[in-house]
This record gives C-alpha cells, structure tokens and sequence, in this order.
C-alpha cells in the first residue's frame, strides 16, 4: 500500500504516488542520469537544480540528488517492466555498461543487468508467464 498525502487530494492536487521506500540516487549530473531513466525506462518527471528530482517509474518514485550535501552514492535497483529484452536494448543504446544479458532465472523472471555511466546498476526483469521459460 503505497502513502498518499491526503491533504494534497483535498485541495484537488493529484497526490504523488509516495511509497515506503523510495530509493535515492547521488550523482554529478542529475540531468544526465534522468535522461538515461527517461530514455532507458520512460521515466517521467521534471529535473530541478534547486532540490531533488523525483521520477516516477511504474508505479515508484526514484529521487535522484547531485552532489555537494552528499558524496555520490549508486544504487543497485530491481526495476520489473513490460519487456526485459527491449528495455535492456533501450539502455545500451543510452551507454549502459552490459553485466548481464537477458536470460530466464530459475525463480520466474527474464532478467538482465546493466550499469549507467554514473554507477548505478539495474536488473531489469519481467515475470516470465506459467510455462514460458525458453531458456530454463
């Protein structure tokens, strides 16, 4: 169950969809790394010098800071989307590092690895449907 400030919905604000984690990526270029989640996993939110920038992906919201108050500071996210293998594509194209190519794991999800010019690594994964593995 995500948070939703419900003082925002009752002055008609669309709430942001808040939830009890929200990852926190510490980069030099914030605008970078938020045209690499835009461009990799269709990302959408705005970049702010002023404060952190909060991108919501899926149904979750990643806030990425630049550095300064704090050091740099990757992170390593588990991201489920609709197409492992083309999201996968999607972030080479944008320069991402391959750790792993896209491959059926033994738990249920098609999964691949990959790393950003900033550090940060990403296993992006899609659950396989009941009796659709081709790789296991």
């Amino acid at each position: 169950m995500g948070f939703v400030d419900d003082h925002a919905a009752d002055a008609g604000i669309t709430p942001n969809p808040k939830k009890s984690i929200t990852p926190r990526i510490v980069v030099n270029d914030v605008q970078g790394c938020a045209s690499f989640l835009k461009s990799t996993f269709g990302a959408e939110g705005e970049v702010f010098a002023e404060r952190p920038t909060e991108l919501v992906i899926g149904d979750s919201i990643v806030m990425i800071s630049s550095l300064g108050e704090r050091e740099q500071f990757p992170a390593f996210l588990y991201i489920y989307v609709d197409d492992t293998d083309a999201t996968y594509q999607r972030a080479v194209a944008a320069g991402a590092e391959v750790i792993e190519a896209p491959s059926d794991q033994f738990y249920g999800d098609r999964r691949a690895m990959v790393k950003d010019s900033y550090g940060n690594v990403y296993q992006i994964a899609t659950p396989i449907p009941l009796g659709g593995s081709k790789d296991l």
